[in-house]
């Protein structure tokens, strides 16, 4: 197949030219904000060794109900409505590598924006959240964590 049959194909079809040229600026678009949103999402393995390498802080974001029933060991459990990356507490984490965990990644992500506008300079997020997390047979502890 040469540049004119594939130029002769798209022609021929105007709605497969125009979704194909849609989805191909939706991807680039997601792509590029991706990559100047100011934190990295990490695989379950990735935040495993972020952890033991660098003493890695994680917020989990979920309901205590939820925290309670199984969650990274070490993580600290706090609600996204009381998240304050401002906080004395969490000041003392600002030169260590901060990552946030949610159920699936999307809560995480704005509590990862707040942490960078905050000045912290190591965040993450865990991408596919505690489902993630599971899949990768990786250990759950219960209760309420430290």
């Amino acid at each position: 197949m040469n540049f004119e049959e594939i130029w002769a194909f798209l022609g021929r079809n105007p709605m497969l030219s125009l979704a194909l040229a849609g989805i191909t600026v939706a991807l680039v678009y997601t792509e590029l904000m991706r990559a100047f949103r100011g934190f990295k999402g990490l695989r379950p393995a990735e935040l495993t060794a972020l952890i033991n390498r660098e003493d890695a802080l994680v917020v989990d974001l979920r309901p205590s109900a939820e925290f309670e029933k199984g969650h990274i060991p070490g993580s600290k459990n706090v609600q996204m409505a009381q998240f304050d990356p401002e906080n004395k507490a969490l000041a003392k984490a600002k030169s260590l590598p901060v990552v946030a965990v949610c159920k699936a990644g999307m809560t995480a992500v704005d509590a990862a924006k707040r942490l960078r506008k905050a000045g912290f300079e190591k965040v993450y997020v865990l991408e596919g959240g505690i489902g993630a997390w599971q899949q990768a047979d990786l250990p759950l502890a219960k209760g309420r964590g430290k």
